[in-house]
Protein backbone atom coordinates (compact mmCIF):
# COMPACT_ATOMS: atom_id res chain seq x y z
CA UNK A 1 0.00 0.00 0.00
CA UNK A 2 2.87 2.35 0.78
CA UNK A 3 4.34 1.81 -2.71
CA UNK A 4 1.06 2.73 -4.43
CA UNK A 5 0.81 5.91 -2.35
CA UNK A 6 4.37 6.84 -3.29
CA UNK A 7 3.65 6.04 -6.93
CA UNK A 8 0.52 8.20 -6.90
CA UNK A 9 2.44 11.05 -5.28
CA UNK A 10 5.20 10.72 -7.88
CA UNK A 11 2.70 10.81 -10.74
CA UNK A 12 1.00 13.87 -9.24
CA UNK A 13 4.32 15.68 -8.85
CA UNK A 14 5.28 14.78 -12.39
CA UNK A 15 2.01 16.20 -13.71
CA UNK A 16 2.49 19.40 -11.71
CA UNK A 17 6.04 19.79 -12.98
CA UNK A 18 5.00 19.37 -16.61
CA UNK A 19 2.15 21.83 -16.13
CA UNK A 20 4.55 24.33 -14.59
CA UNK A 21 6.77 24.15 -17.69
CA UNK A 22 3.94 24.30 -20.24
CA UNK A 23 4.37 27.21 -22.64
CA UNK A 24 1.68 29.88 -22.49
CA UNK A 25 1.47 31.21 -26.05
CA UNK A 26 1.93 34.93 -26.58
CA UNK A 27 -0.68 36.10 -29.10
CA UNK A 28 0.95 39.55 -29.25
CA UNK A 29 4.25 38.07 -30.41
CA UNK A 30 2.31 35.91 -32.85
CA UNK A 31 0.56 39.02 -34.19
CA UNK A 32 3.88 40.78 -34.80
CA UNK A 33 5.33 37.78 -36.62
CA UNK A 34 2.17 37.12 -38.65
CA UNK A 35 1.79 40.73 -39.73
CA UNK A 36 5.48 41.32 -40.35
CA UNK A 37 6.49 38.04 -41.93
CA UNK A 38 3.45 36.13 -43.15
CA UNK A 39 1.52 39.14 -44.41
CA UNK A 40 4.53 40.80 -46.03
CA UNK A 41 5.20 37.65 -48.06
CA UNK A 42 1.56 37.06 -48.96
CA UNK A 43 1.09 40.68 -50.04
CA UNK A 44 3.41 40.16 -53.02
CA UNK A 45 1.86 36.81 -53.97
CA UNK A 46 -1.21 36.37 -56.20
CA UNK A 47 -3.18 35.04 -53.20
CA UNK A 48 -2.71 38.36 -51.39
CA UNK A 49 -2.94 38.95 -47.65
CA UNK A 50 -4.96 36.55 -45.54
CA UNK A 51 -6.74 38.14 -42.62
CA UNK A 52 -7.06 36.08 -39.44
CA UNK A 53 -10.79 36.87 -39.54
CA UNK A 54 -11.12 35.07 -42.88
CA UNK A 55 -11.35 31.72 -41.02
CA UNK A 56 -12.96 30.41 -37.85
CA UNK A 57 -10.95 29.18 -34.87
CA UNK A 58 -11.65 25.59 -35.93
CA UNK A 59 -10.49 26.27 -39.49
CA UNK A 60 -7.24 27.85 -38.28
CA UNK A 61 -6.66 24.95 -35.86
CA UNK A 62 -7.21 22.44 -38.68
CA UNK A 63 -4.88 24.40 -40.97
CA UNK A 64 -2.07 24.49 -38.40
CA UNK A 65 -2.57 20.83 -37.49
CA UNK A 66 -2.47 19.74 -41.14
CA UNK A 67 0.77 21.75 -41.52
CA UNK A 68 0.19 22.28 -45.24
CA UNK A 69 0.98 25.62 -46.78
CA UNK A 70 0.53 26.72 -50.39
CA UNK A 71 -2.02 23.98 -51.07
CA UNK A 72 0.30 21.32 -49.65
CA UNK A 73 3.42 22.33 -51.59
CA UNK A 74 5.28 23.01 -48.35
CA UNK A 75 4.67 23.22 -44.62
CA UNK A 76 3.62 25.99 -42.25
CA UNK A 77 6.43 24.97 -39.90
CA UNK A 78 8.96 25.76 -42.64
CA UNK A 79 7.99 29.45 -42.46
CA UNK A 80 8.34 29.55 -38.69
CA UNK A 81 11.65 27.72 -38.53
CA UNK A 82 14.87 29.30 -37.33
CA UNK A 83 16.41 28.46 -40.70
CA UNK A 84 13.71 30.42 -42.54
CA UNK A 85 13.98 33.36 -40.15
CA UNK A 86 17.76 33.40 -40.65
CA UNK A 87 17.29 33.41 -44.42
CA UNK A 88 15.08 36.54 -44.36
CA UNK A 89 16.39 38.41 -41.32
CA UNK A 90 18.44 40.88 -43.35
CA UNK A 91 15.24 42.21 -44.93
CA UNK A 92 12.76 41.56 -42.14
CA UNK A 93 13.13 43.06 -38.68
CA UNK A 94 10.60 40.68 -37.08
CA UNK A 95 12.49 37.65 -38.38
CA UNK A 96 15.67 39.12 -36.97
CA UNK A 97 14.02 40.04 -33.65
CA UNK A 98 12.66 36.52 -33.14
CA UNK A 99 15.69 34.67 -34.54
CA UNK A 100 16.35 32.78 -31.29
CA UNK A 101 12.74 31.91 -30.41
CA UNK A 102 12.14 28.14 -30.49
CA UNK A 103 10.14 27.11 -33.55
CA UNK A 104 7.28 25.51 -31.62
CA UNK A 105 6.88 28.53 -29.33
CA UNK A 106 6.60 30.87 -32.32
CA UNK A 107 4.14 28.53 -34.02
CA UNK A 108 2.07 28.46 -30.81
CA UNK A 109 2.21 32.27 -30.67
CA UNK A 110 0.93 32.54 -34.23
CA UNK A 111 -1.80 30.01 -33.43
CA UNK A 112 -2.86 32.08 -30.41
CA UNK A 113 -3.06 35.20 -32.58
CA UNK A 114 -5.04 33.41 -35.28
CA UNK A 115 -7.44 32.02 -32.66
CA UNK A 116 -7.94 35.44 -31.08
CA UNK A 117 -8.32 37.14 -34.45
CA UNK A 118 -10.47 34.47 -36.10
CA UNK A 119 -13.93 35.18 -37.46
CA UNK A 120 -15.41 33.74 -34.25
CA UNK A 121 -12.48 34.79 -32.03
CA UNK A 122 -12.37 37.29 -29.17
CA UNK A 123 -11.09 40.08 -31.45
CA UNK A 124 -11.53 39.39 -35.18
CA UNK A 125 -8.49 40.89 -36.89
CA UNK A 126 -7.43 42.14 -40.26
CA UNK A 127 -3.85 42.45 -41.45
CA UNK A 128 -3.84 46.26 -41.36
Amino acid sequence: MKFSTQLAAGVALSMLASAAFAYDADWKRGRVYYRSVCTSCHAVQPVGTINPSSKTKAEWAAYLKADKHAKGKDTVKQYVSKAYRASIKSGNKAAEKFAAVPDQELLDDIGAFLTKGAKDGDAPASCN
